[in-house]
């Protein structure tokens, strides 16, 4: 039996639900030893192996590992040797030397996919981040454009977790536990260690990534929100096991290590566990199930009632990385300003935009772009947005937002940004512009009429 192809991959699959839970998967009925993880002959003559996503000496709460039983166990390869060519374009470690700090608000307009073949891998580049894989602690965002599948190898990362969230086109992911496909509008997270390929059923691809190093997404607390709400853990979906065999010549690992590839060759495929059980597992997501939270009186909630996942620090409350969306809900404040408000932020934030637009931006934030507005660096909405909302008074009954998907990357951590970004021919160079027209509307001790009329809940006329 050969490697299976990108042809091969089903149509609909099977999934385990829930969050954080003990799985376990059997692709053939017995494979799972009984009473003990490593027997001296596990069944079918498979070879039991555990990967381990935390410290063995974790507390059991935040204790992450499985154990899988393979054909081959994955250490049957060649010696890693360093990729060639290089990868230019991805960084774990933000220093001087490979990343700059600017207070500059930007944005990017969407990426273009590339025209010759790149696979997921070849496409994927880093934005901006903050702190080092080496010393376990900081993020990376990267974003990926992609034409092809990739071929006869599997990728990876030894630095962090992935969490991806595809704009445009599917994603049919591989991974030693199972299949899994992934559409816009759903993320998939896959964790430290795990090898997995991409295949690409649509063709051109892009998207966003966030890495976390030393630090796993959970479910953020819900606090005053009581048992239910936000992303519910029955609603995160998990493969079943799923295995080939067979002769692969010159298959390739491809391995990011310190934010460099190395790759390995073996003759057959890393997706050989035929079984496995644990908590360490790849999972997806599907975005319109979050179940969102919002003012039903007055003022403007703050955008971390809607975050999907969290990676804590050590300091109750702050995020190495909070994965917030902005989904489709009502708007019905009274007496408020509806859109995002102005805002510097002890936090920095990444903002994204998988399809529709964004509530605080008129104009010039397109799906697949991309804005990043840095610790205590101002933001809010535009121009248009402000003065048509404004413009609507008190009077502004419920309005529903409807058809698009936005979401922010937070962090504690003040990004570096790369080279290749701020030089970027899809930067935008006149972002700042959508504030400039903003003109001040002080009344000193006199109001004017359409103050007071504001004042009183009545329409300005224009």
């Amino acid at each position: 039996m050969e490697c299976s192809k990108t042809s091969n991959f089903p149509s609909d699959l099977e999934y385990q639900t829930g969050f954080g839970n003990h799985f376990s998967a059997e692709a053939i009925a017995g494979a799972l030893p009984q009473g003990q993880n490593s027997p001296l002959i596990c069944p079918f003559g498979l070879y039991a192996e555990q990967i381990s996503g935390t410290s063995f000496t974790s507390p059991r709460k935040l204790n992450q590992r499985s154990w899988l039983y393979r054909i081959k166990p994955s250490v049957t390869h060649e010696p890693f040797r360093p990729r060639i060519p290089r990868h230019e374009k991805l960084v774990s470690e933000f220093n001087q030397s490979n990343s700059s700090a600017t207070p500059t608000q930007l944005r990017w307009k969407p990426v273009e996919i590339p025209e010759t073949p790149t696979d997921f891998v070849d496409g994927l580049y880093t934005i901006c981040g903050a702190g080092s894989s080496y010393l376990r602690h900081g993020f990376a965002i990267h974003m990926y454009t992609a034409n092809k599948s990739m071929e006869n190898c599997a990728f990876c990362n030894a630095d962090g977790d992935f969490l991806i969230v595809p704009q445009k086109g599917r994603l049919w992911i591989t991974t030693e536990c199972g299949r899994l496909q992934v559409c816009p509008g759903e993320i998939v997270i896959l964790p430290q260690g795990f090898r997995f390929a991409v295949d690409l059923p649509d063709g051109p691809s892009r998207g966003y990534v966030a890495e976390t190093f030393g630090t796993h997404l959970q479910l953020p607390d819900l606090g005053p929100i009581g048992a239910n709400g936000l992303a519910d853990p029955r609603d995160f979906l998990v493969p079943v096991a799923w295995y080939e065999d067979g002769s692969c010549p010159g298959y390739t690992i491809v391995q990011k290590y310190g934010g460099e590839l190395f790759t390995a060759k073996q003759n057959f495929s890393p997706f050989n566990v035929v079984a496995w059980h644990g908590n360490y597992v790849p999972y997806k997501y599907d975005l319109s199930k979050f179940c969102p939270y919002n003012t039903v009186l007055m003022d403007h909630s703050d955008p971390s009632i809607n975050t999907v996942l969290t990676a804590p620090t050590d300091k109750p409350g702050v995020a190495l990385l909070d994965f917030v969306i902005f989904p489709p809900r009502w708007l019905v404040a009274e007496h408020t300003f509806r859109p995002p408000y102005y805002h510097r932020n002890c936090m920095s934030e990444f903002m994204g935009l998988i399809y529709g637009g964004y509530e605080a931006k008129a104009d010039g934030f397109h799906p697949g772009g991309a804005s990043l507005h840095s610790c205590m660096t101002p933001h809010g909405p535009d121009t248009k947005t402000y003065e048509a909302t404004i413009a609507l008074g008190n009077e502004a009954g419920p309005h529903r937002i409807a058809d698009t998907m936005a979401f922010m990357f937070e962090s504690c951590l003040i990004p570096r940004v790369c080279p290749w970004a701020l030089e970027s021919p899809f930067i935008d160079h006149d972002y700042y512009q959508c504030w400039i027209g903003l003109k001040s509307h002080f009344s000193g001790l006199s109001m004017n009429e359409d103050d007071r009329d504001l004042q009183n809940g009545k329409p300005i006329e224009r």
